[in-house]
């Protein structure tokens, strides 16, 4: 039995460096070759803090106009600096509109503060009564209808963006055969451990998860909801929003793929601030995005057991009886984690997460247990309501709303 439990430890730990090798290769393929093209195409006076995504040709004309939707619930740490960051765009013409459900939500007076500093840009629009069960989705139905322009970039309210964001994810919809771009995203100054742990999760294993998947998939198959900028006509193509689904953004993506669009990954990875939430607040939110990816990709979610090499390396140490193979496989394993995350922090330009490292096997433990978790039952908390999900992400609510005052992507 125990010769059967320390092969299975050793196949699963070997399965981990492999998968953390190609977490390596692709993120330092992706990020080194946005660096080289964006210094090739660049002139002095062109680079940013965070420069722009210039693998497509600038507008000549000028640009279409563009509407940014924008569906809030609650007050985020930094909001106002965060929505005042999508009003101050290099961008010749844009507008942003912003949705709330409830009349006395704590966000309006900050929104009419920046309707009234940016009266030609900002429109609130407020006791938007949802249509379905997925509210964010519900408010951004009434914004399209609202919006004036047919490019469309619906954002999360927790985000906040270089001057010339517009440009960086509009710049790839000027070819036809490109329906969806998105902005994969991090918390670059975390203040707390559930911060840092969260910003863990999304620069060390999400954002080369995805690299990987599109790279298996011959092309992304899934959108994330931080930025999805699109054309109005191809929305309309790929099924438009649905109001009774979770994760609908990675949905959309899913759909605008099966229409035959390309959604391009930008190499903007967008700031968000995860302000000081706790790890309890990490654990229900990536539970919910777990239990999503599991009804979106089926099978292919257990596949995910080759991703905690470190954790595994404990229990095959104690089955060995501390083995000198079993210890110079632990070594190999952390030395290769290790340099995998070096190197995301590197190519993701976020050194304040150097600090946090002795987090590092903590968030292993975490991500683990959240896949665990995540690989059964149906049931989500979202928004302060409890779900029920079933097919392939569709929702019910089992009962009414638990809390208020939540953030969107809480």
């Amino acid at each position: 039995m125990m010769i059967a439990v320390q092969t299975l430890l050793t196949i699963l730990i070997g399965g981990s460096i492999a998968f953390y090798l190609a977490c390596a290769w692709f993120t330092a393929q992706f990020f080194s070759k946005a660096e080289t093209e964006d210094h090739e195409k660049m002139t002095p006076g062109d680079i940013k803090h965070h420069p722009p995504d210039l693998r497509f040709p600038i507008f000549d004309p000028p640009p279409p106009g563009v509407s940014i939707l924008v569906p809030v619930r609650g007050l985020d740490a930094g909001a106002k600096e965060n929505w005042s960051s999508l009003c101050t765009q290099t961008y010749p013409l844009y507008e942003v509109l912003f949705g709330v459900v409830d009349l006395d939500d704590p966000a309006i007076p900050v929104i009419q503060e920046l309707a009234t500093e940016f009266p030609d840009k900002v429109k609130l629009f407020v006791g938007l009564k949802p249509r379905g069960i997925n509210h964010k989705d519900s408010s951004l139905s009434y914004l399209l209808e609202e919006a004036r322009y047919d490019w469309i970039i619906f954002v999360d309210s927790d985000i906040r963006v270089h001057e010339d964001y517009i440009y960086t994810v509009t710049a790839p919809l000027k070819d036809e055969a490109i329906g969806v771009v998105t902005c994969a995203f991090i918390g670059y100054h975390p203040k707390s451990l559930g911060a840092a742990i969260a910003s863990f999760g999304r620069c060390f294993d999400f954002i080369p998860s995805l690299l990987i998947a599109r790279a298996i998939d011959g092309g992304l198959k899934c959108a994330v909801g931080t930025t999805i900028a699109t054309r109005r006509d191809a929305l309309a193509n790929y099924g438009g929003l649905h109001m009774n689904r979770i994760g609908s953004d990675y949905n959309l993506g899913k759909r605008a793929a099966q229409a035959g669009y390309v959604v391009e990954l930008s190499q903007y990875v967008l700031e968000s601030d995860t302000g000081t939430e706790s790890i309890g607040d990490v654990y229900q939110r990536e539970l919910r995005w777990a239990r999503t990816i599991r009804f979106n990709r089926g099978l292919q979610y257990y596949s995910m057991i080759f991703c905690f090499g470190t954790v595994f390396c404990l229990p095959l140490l104690l089955v060995t009886g501390w083995a000198g193979w079993a210890i110079a496989l632990t070594i190999v394993t952390y030395l290769t984690r290790y340099g995998q995350v070096c190197l995301s922090i590197v190519c993701m330009r976020a050194p304040n997460l150097f600090r946090w490292l002795w987090a590092l096997p903590l968030r292993d433990l975490l991500s683990f247990v959240i896949w665990v978790a995540g690989s059964y039952g149906q049931q989500v908390y979202w928004r302060g309501r409890k779900l029920q999900v079933y097919e392939d992400g569709l929702i019910a609510q089992l009962e009414g709303d638990l809390t208020c005052g939540r953030s969107w992507d809480e």
